[in-house]
């Protein structure tokens, strides 16, 4: 899932600095500046997740402990090309970067580097493919895959364009596998998407959702084809927030209230107009709809759960729920998860705590949802965490890779440094030759120190990871 990614991964929104706002979708927002991490990204990446139940808990558990109990590192992949690919390509497109973001499609692994560069990866020959760059003066800023067509989206920026716009492209799978990844074709050329416009993908509905920010007018097209379906022009609407098969307008507020519309996401029928009642002169931390259920939390206010079909009201304190920086949510189970200090947590729609994880503290205070993983079952959780600190089989700095069941708390496996007497046994044959006659003595240690992206291959039971020196790590059986 990954920001459920607003990604599901089915992990959330992403701007052109690399943050986002608690919403529900994959939203890339233009911005005239360079990138930088920041919690709000991470938010709508995980809100885009698209998750269904599992029955048999008990299974599920033993099921997840025996797919991951082996687990060991089996390959290294580098985007950095110290030549660049074109030889007009932007000098700091060369530079060594962070990965930020990995997807896993079909075969392939693409890794986003920091800098703008894509690397596109084949799991069945172990090569780098290509570069998905397709001009000297593009600088990707995120991805999507979408599953329903079996094509990479990419959205991008230029020199030309003084960075200033965003571009989408389209490229099937299957022409990256060939390495053709200039095959592909532009979309939403008609729209504007210069700051503070932005593209949303919904893989739950299956929608995307522009905004032009030159005429102020948001647009839905969909997934399968990208025709537009409609468009809303009210300039009042300050945000909108999707979630199955709805979406909620946010207008202009109020001194007392905020006006908010339900529209159907497959036709922009209006579905319920109201106004919600605020406290005067505080700000609005978040509004978040969930299905029926609306969540309000003003500064220093209880949190409120409204079900907006019958009025219902539920308050929880503010002492007991305090302002997370992200959400994921849940749709078959009812529930949500929140982040908050490196912690997760899992609650009802009642107000109710229900899970809180044991030996989960989360490697990154921001809450980047690149570093977290939720399976398209809904039961387990995959993050990038730091490792217990009284353990004394751990190797230097490194963190630890967890996999954590949703509806418990319960670490079931994880991925992490040995003594180095070791970790040999914990790094294939294929690579352990290689990693150590070159530069490390401790490949594995190196692979979990300051891990910036991390993406779970459901297929294929494989976990990818991407680190700050711009490797790519493959970890499975």
């Amino acid at each position: 899932m990954r920001f459920p990614r607003r990604s599901t991964e089915s992990l959330g929104v992403l701007d052109m600095d690399g943050s986002t706002r608690p919403c529900c979708g994959r939203r890339i927002l233009a911005k005239k500046r360079p990138r930088v991490d920041g919690f709000v990204n991470s938010v709508k990446k995980l809100q885009r997740r698209e998750i269904c139940s599992k029955r048999d808990r008990a299974f599920s558990m033993s099921n997840a402990q025996e797919r991951f109990r082996n687990i060991r590192l089996q390959e290294e992949y580098d985007t950095h090309d110290p030549k660049g690919h074109c030889s007009l390509i932007l000098p700091y497109l060369k530079k060594r970067s962070k990965i930020i973001e990995i997807v896993g499609a079909r075969d392939i692994v693409f890794a986003l580097a920091q800098s703008g560069v894509c690397a596109a990866f084949s799991r069945e020959t172990s090569q780098r493919i290509c570069f998905l760059n397709v001009s000297p003066d593009e600088v990707i800023r995120s991805l999507f895959y979408n599953k329903n067509n079996d094509s990479l989206i990419t959205v991008s920026v230029y020199a030309s364009d003084n960075f200033s716009s965003l571009k989408c492209r389209t490229t099937r799978i299957e022409y990256i596998r060939r390495g053709k990844p200039d095959a592909g074709f532009a979309l939403f050329e008609s729209e504007s998407l210069k700051w503070p416009g932005f593209v949303e993908f919904d893989d739950v509905n299956g929608k995307v959702l522009t905004y032009s920010a030159q005429d102020s007018v948001y647009k839905v097209f969909d997934l399968k084809n990208y025709s537009m379906l409609y468009s809303i022009t009210d300039k009042h609407v300050q945000e909108i927030k999707i979630s199955p098969g709805i979406m909620l307008l946010i207008f202009t507020r109020a001194s007392s209230y905020v006006p908010l519309k339900i529209l159907s996401i497959e036709d922009g029928t209006v579905l319920k107009a109201f106004n919600h009642l605020l406290h005067r002169n505080k700000k609005v931390d978040f509004i978040e709809q969930f299905n029926e259920k609306l969540l309000v939390k003003q500064e220093n206010e209880n949190l409120q759960i409204l079900d907006v079909r019958n009025a219902e009201l539920t308050e929880v304190s503010r002492t007991e729920f305090m302002t997370p920086s992200a959400f994921i949510f849940l749709y078959e189970n009812q529930l949500f998860l929140t982040f908050r200090n490196r912690t997760v947590a899992v609650w009802n729609f009642r107000g109710e705590l229900v899970t809180s994880f044991d030996d989960h503290l989360l490697w990154h205070p921001d809450c980047n949802t690149n570093n977290i993983y939720i399976t398209s079952d809904q039961d387990l959780i995959i993050s990038y965490c730091k490792a217990e600190p009284d353990d004394p089989s751990v190797e230097g700095n490194a963190g630890s890779i967890n996999i954590s069941n949703i509806l418990t708390g319960k670490c079931l496996a994880k991925i992490r440094a040995n003594s180095s007497s070791q970790e040999e046994c914990s790094i294939s044959g294929r690579l352990k030759k290689r990693l150590y006659a070159s530069r490390s003595r401790k490949p594995v240690a190196d692979a979990l120190e300051d891990i910036t992206a991390l993406f779970y291959d459901e297929e294929r039971n494989e976990i990818y990871t991407g680190n700050r020196n711009g490797y790519v790590h493959v970890w499975s059986n």
